[in-house]
């Protein structure tokens, strides 16, 4: 039946019974590459290497791609762990991106209670299934070239540091996109859905406070704490958020407030992040942050001094692309788990305080519906400026599971991590392949494209001409 359906919304979206044959036997020949792929996965996820400092991992993936005959170009846009892996010639040129970056402080073994594995970072938002998927997808859409003896070009886009660093941002600013006719991505989630993403505009910036040491008891008058400078920013800026948007979202940890309390302390540095669904209000917001670091500054008789870190744009969606996606899933369908690992999602469904495990969509797909809400951000909001992009999320996680999360860690590091991810794998494969079938399909998305940007668009990145902050994970 999903068969005859997908026939049915391919007949629609203007693809030949032909082409889908092709593109069914190329699918079918992922399952047999399960294992290989699923290796690949673990592997990143046991290096867990955090914001560009990826080396091992953009390695592996470089090799992977290098092995199947993709021409590979290292450090592009000034990045050492960022790469383009490309294959065949001419247009369409159809992108698939790849993160593979880990979160600090989150790490976890393979099993279902808490249990650090002893190193500091985890694969808390499943960079490792993303980009293990995504070159899945570009090695496969590669076959489909060379077996049909099509024309055009598959690219995969090694993509470093989502995860604050805006990666993506510096290779958009970079012009990297722009011969691009399609963008796909993809990530790990607790569900199979390919509805139109939403996310957060964001700025991040790291705030640094340079005051006087002194003895905190014996001469107190001589010193000017830059601990205080920081706390009194922190203050300023909670009592700010009721004066701003009610979907805003500003969040911050002080990542260096002084060695012992005895000791007045000379430097210390606030982390921040703002964010909202127009970039506009972020950057609004961003200002009055700024303002009030000025005023703790002046009030504590210390120095400030910021730098950027990260800026990413709000997401721009493709309903042409979406729904060509969704199809996809939809005919690709979900998984089901074997009895092993229903027992090991049933106690992690305890530890998130759920009564029951709900598996109608790790089993089958979302429906369709373009009402999406923002909760976070992506650096694929600059990419979805530069180019039409869609996406998808899997169910590489037990239903229910919160990103950023050690049960995230934990079923990565499973065979339920890996199932999700082939169901990926096989969707970008599948859409990749549509779009080089029929190319109808791209323009419409263009026409799209460009009217929701708007004729008056101008791309300004929002972490502004800073060089990438390679440096921001230490």
């Amino acid at each position: 039946m999903k068969a005859i359906a997908l026939s049915i919304l391919l007949l629609l979206l203007g693809i030949d019974s032909h082409a889908q044959k092709n593109r069914d036997q190329i699918l079918n020949g992922l399952d047999s590459k399960t294992q290989y792929y699923g290796e690949i996965a673990q592997t990143i996820w046991s290096l867990a290497e955090m914001g560009y400092q990826e080396e091992k991992s953009t390695a592996l993936l470089q090799k992977g791609l290098a092995d199947e005959g993709f021409s590979i170009k290292k450090g592009v846009a000034g990045i050492p762990t960022a790469f383009i892996a490309e294959y065949g010639s001419g247009s369409p040129i159809i992108a698939i991106l790849g993160e593979y970056d880990a979160l600090p402080g989150l790490s976890q073994e393979a099993v279902p209670e808490k249990k650090s594995a002893g190193g500091e970072a985890g694969h808390a938002c499943g960079h490792h299934l993303f980009g293990t998927a995504s070159m899945a997808a570009a090695i496969n859409a590669k076959t489909w070239l060379q077996t049909n003896n099509k024309q055009g070009t598959i690219r995969y886009y090694g993509c470093p540091a989502e995860e604050g660093g805006s990666g993506k941002v510096y290779m958009t600013r970079a012009g990297l996109f722009d011969d691009v006719d399609a963008v796909l991505h993809w990530h790990p989630a607790s569900v199979n859905a390919a509805n139109p993403g939403a996310a957060l505009a964001n700025k991040s910036a790291k705030f640094r406070f340079y005051g006087v040491s002194a003895h905190a008891a014996g001469a107190p008058e001589r010193g000017r704490s830059a601990l205080d400078a920081v706390e009194s920013m922190n203050y300023m800026i909670n009592m700010m958020r009721e004066h701003i948007p009610q979907d805003a979202r500003i969040h911050y940890v002080i990542t260096d407030g002084g060695k012992a309390p005895n000791v007045v302390p000379d430097y210390a540095e606030v982390y921040y992040y703002a964010r909202h669904g127009k970039r506009d209000v972020v950057i609004d917001i961003f200002d009055r942050m700024i303002n009030a670091a000025k005023g703790a500054a002046l009030g504590t008789d210390t120095t400030m001094e910021y730098e950027m870190i990260g800026g990413t744009h709000e997401l721009l969606p493709n309903m042409t692309l979406q729904k060509l996606m969704h199809a996809n899933l939809t005919a690709i369908g979900g998984f089901s788990y074997n009895e092993e690992e229903r027992t090991y999602a049933e106690k992690i469904s305890k530890s998130l305080g759920q009564k029951t495990l709900d598996t109608r969509f790790t089993e089958g797909i979302i429906p369709y519906t373009e009402n999406s809400k923002a909760y976070g951000s992506t650096d694929v909001g600059d990419v979805s400026f530069a180019v039409p992009t869609v996406g998808m999320a899997a169910a590489t996680w037990v239903p229910g599971t919160p990103a950023h999360s050690w049960q995230a860690v934990s079923a990565g590091g499973t065979g339920i991590g890996i199932k999700g991810m082939m169901i990926a794998a096989k969707t970008l494969t599948a859409t990749a392949i549509d779009l080089f079938s029929d190319p109808e399909i791209i323009a419409k998305a263009k026409v799209e494209f460009l009217r929701r940007r708007g004729n008056d668009f101008k791309y300004i990145p929002l972490l502004g001409d800073r060089e990438p902050a390679l440096n921001y994970r230490n």
